[in-house]
């Protein structure tokens, strides 16, 4: 292939990637948009991004006093919405515009909400058990209450009969519930279920991994061409000001002449003016163009070095993902409960506030027999919308050495149907349930189609289950999951989000096809040269409003510089039972259509005939496609090629299936 042909084919593909940055550009006035929305609204809700906002937000909240539980849950409505808010910003603002000192902000602002919502449900929690005694059963005697909302579910019993007999605590309409010892059952204690429906556990685990230095050392090199075209837009800027002035000097000088003479000075000026503009523009383009391509490499590159050791019964993080939130167990002392006194209601407040019942006692020579304090049952339902492809494993959170244990827990029995979970507890604390992050991986197959104008879907198949994905514009869509041939109702089915959100809450629902940079050591992969990778995946969006592209077995048996897949023009018209496929291979700067089929019995990188080497995907397609197909593919949206760029990206189809 000729080198003046290379060029210019790389030089169209260079237009045709301006899409990239032109996403991009849309994106960052969407969050200037939000911002300025936010302002005009008044509604009371801080900004997130401005700290002055939030540590009044916080100091207010905190000040507030008494607050019921129905209370503090229509509070943490707003909270959990700027906690999702500020995760975000974090998420999807380049790393080049994140300043360090912000960062700090945002993920300090992340704890004080998190710890302060916990806190305000530990003072709810006192004050109903206050009340437990004028709430009672009439039956049992005991106090039982439950209060269910979209984020939070309490379930709470308190002990007010202490009735040796009554160990078994069931809550109405539920199968959820404890098993107590006799000690308990005779002890003036409460005992609490509070499902958070998200986790805000895990962040407190320390995470110490190179991830952070490599993305800052992608960050700088970023910045540094940021700062040198900065520097060049500057420089350019300055020379066609000393023009204009030297323009303006003539024509003070002429001033006497023609008028007609002016008039075609102004104009000069006025296209100088307008050439300045968009060299500037074109240079702006460029630096944000460079910008997005380090973003793109940074989620395709793996990991040198593995997390840090963890002990045996320690949960690794980077494996195993929480799914479901998390159950905050605890054992607590009722507190002194209100008494009516001549038309008032008498209470003691204790100074300490709500304190935890030790289960077991730190000593326990008093006890007379061994077994006096026997791990407790614990009968927990698994939340609606979470798929747990092989039976959840039961963890507890160390406070002391902050991760997530196995140890301490027996006896762990799933029922599917029942969506029911049980198993024996030594000490009560917060507890989740952890699911294999990889379960997923690798995919055993592929396929992302066009659908309609701007519109595709990919399908991913595994081992359990096949997703389907809809793709639009700048949004994405849960199309349909089946689990062993049958389909599964998601709730995020038919829920139109953003590419981040969107892979976030799929990640929660169980339904993670999303690796990590750290995904490599937990999973056999068919490894590809991230640059090579990238490229491919940038080409295939560009291309994927008119062409389907398709899993290929040979992209297992070519090297890691390499990658093959299936292509073909999508015409709504044809048959889908016998496709006709051809098979490309890539190495990120020459794409070839190879001479084997799918169904072939040995790979070869031959030739088809009468096909030639091109340097780019778009170009290589050219050479079979109609005319209709290109003209779609230069029209097609830039907020939809960058999002179905960022899927495959984010699922990176070419090294995990």
């Amino acid at each position: 292939m000729d080198l003046e042909r290379r060029n210019e084919e790389l030089e169209e593909l260079y237009l045709l990637e301006r899409c990239f940055p032109e996403a991009e550009k849309l994106k960052q006035e969407t969050r200037m948009l939000s911002q300025w929305k936010h302002y005009i609204q008044c509604d009371g809700s801080p900004d997130p991004a401005i700290a002055q906002e939030m540590n009044t937000f916080i100091s207010l909240w905190k000040e507030k006093t008494n607050e019921t539980f129905e209370e503090v849950i229509e509070k943490s409505k707003v909270v959990l919405n700027l906690i999702e808010k500020l995760k975000f910003i974090l998420l999807e603002t380049p790393p080049c515009d994140l300043q360090d000192k912000n960062i700090i902000q945002y993920q300090e602002s992340i704890l004080q909400l998190q710890e302060l919502l916990h806190l305000k449900f530990n003072v709810a929690t006192e004050i109903l058990l206050r009340q437990a005694s004028t709430l009672a059963d009439l039956d049992s005697g005991n106090m039982e209450k439950v209060i269910k909302d979209e984020n939070v579910t309490l379930y709470v019993w308190a002990n007010l009969k202490k009735n040796p007999r009554h160990r078994s605590v069931r809550f109405s309409e539920t199968q959820i519930g404890f098993e107590i010892p006799r000690i308990l059952a005779t002890s003036d204690i409460a005992v609490r279920l509070l499902h958070t429906h998200y986790d805000h556990v895990s962040a407190l685990h320390p995470v110490s991994t190179p991830s952070k230095e490599h993305a800052s050392s992608v960050t700088e090199l970023v910045k540094d061409d940021v700062e040198n075209v900065e520097k060049a837009i500057c420089k350019e800027v300055e020379e066609e000001s000393k023009q204009q002035e030297k323009q303006s000097h003539l024509i003070q000088e002429e001033k006497l002449k023609v008028e007609e003479e002016q008039d075609d000075t102004e104009v000069k000026m006025s296209s100088a003016e307008e050439e300045s503009e968009a060299i500037k523009c074109e240079l702006e383009m460029k630096v944000l163009s460079e910008t997005v391509s380090a973003a793109q490499l940074l989620l395709v590159e793996n990991s040198s070095e593995k997390p840090d050791f963890f002990e045996n019964d320690m949960v690794d993080l980077f494996q195993f993902t929480t799914l479901g939130g998390v159950y905050h167990l605890d054992i607590l002392e009722l507190p002194p409960q209100c008494k009516p006194v001549k038309g008032w209601m008498i209470v003691e407040i204790l100074k300490e506030g709500l304190q935890k019942y030790t289960y077991p006692p730190e000593t326990t020579e008093d006890f007379e027999t061994e077994n006096a304090f026997p791990p407790i049952e614990v009968t927990l339902e698994v939340h609606e919308n979470v798929i747990f492809f092989e039976n959840p494993m039961v963890v507890r959170w160390d406070a002391e050495g902050k991760h997530w244990r196995t140890d301490g827990i027996s006896n762990v029995s799933y029922k599917p149907n029942e969506r029911l979970v049980t198993f024996s507890l030594d000490t009560f604390g917060p507890v989740t349930l952890i699911q294999d992050a990889h379960i997923n991986m690798p995919y055993q197959s592929w396929e992302l189609r066009p659908l309609d104008v701007n519109k595709v879907l990919l399908t991913v198949t595994t081992v359990f289950t096949e997703i389907q994905i809809q793709i639009k514009e700048n949004l994405c869509m849960l199309s349909s999951v089946k689990l062993k041939d049958k389909k599964h109702i998601s709730l995020l089915e038919g829920t139109w989000m953003t590419p981040i959100p969107f892979i976030i809450a799929l990640k929660e629902a169980g339904l993670n096809i999303f690796p990590t940079r750290y995904s490599h050591f937990y999973v056999v992969i068919n490894n590809k040269v991230p640059l090579v990778e990238v490229k491919a995946y940038r080409q295939m969006a560009l291309l994927s409003s008119t062409f389907a592209f398709g899993w290929s077995k040979w992209n297992l048996l070519c090297n890691s510089t390499k990658v093959v897949f299936k292509v073909r023009e999508h015409l709504p018209e044809e048959c889908t039972e016998n496709p006709n496929w051809a098979l490309l291979m890539f190495s990120g700067d020459r794409a070839q259509r190879l001479k084997i089929k799918e169904e072939s019995e040995a790979f070869s990188e031959a030739l088809k005939e009468e096909t030639e080497f091109h340097s780019t995907l778009y170009h290589m397609v050219r050479d079979f496609a109609s005319k209709e197909a290109m003209e779609k593919v230069r029209s097609s949206n830039c907020q939809f090629v960058n999002s179905v760029c960022h899927m495959l990206l984010s699922t990176r189809l070419l090294s995990y299936s």
